[in-house]
């Protein structure tokens, strides 16, 4: 008797080659391509997780949104965050998430989150090259940029 079970994939959805990918060069430019591809309508409504994913030349294959949260916070499963990083076959990742309220400084929470995302990559030679939190008019703060990775 044979045993079903689903097939769990990932797709990728565009029409666009790699070589026309956007590449990361700065916590500036990586901040630009997070923030034009987020909701404008909700960036100042509600906290949302997302993780830039990119190949080995820096090139962005995807940005996949991993939660979306309340006004103060979102919950970040870095299970499903590492599960899209995986699948994805990808080596090194930015992850940013917004403050609705507008205010720059990372809390406890956000360094801690950070520290788990990093410590988790380490085990799968993933680098973890930024942290970015984003405020509803485009500027940013980099975790990177700051001495924090």
């Amino acid at each position: 008797m044979k045993t079903k079970v689903n097939e769990i994939s990932i797709k990728y959805q565009g029409n666009f080659k790699i070589s026309q990918a956007p590449k990361i060069t700065s916590s500036e430019s990586a901040a630009s391509i997070l923030y034009n591809h987020w909701d404008k309508d909700q960036i100042g409504l509600q906290e949302c997780f997302k993780v830039i994913l990119l190949n080995n030349a820096n090139k962005v294959k995807g940005i996949y949104e991993v939660s979306k949260g309340g006004i103060t916070g979102t919950l970040v499963d870095v299970r499903i965050l590492l599960a899209v990083i995986l699948k994805s076959l990808t080596v090194s990742v930015i992850i940013g998430h917004n403050h609705p309220s507008g205010t720059l400084r990372p809390s406890t929470a956000d360094q801690k989150i950070t520290e788990k995302i990093q410590t988790a990559c380490r085990y799968f030679d993933i680098k973890l090259l930024d942290h970015l939190i984003l405020t509803p008019d485009g500027e940013y703060y980099s975790f990177a940029d700051e001495g924090m990775l």
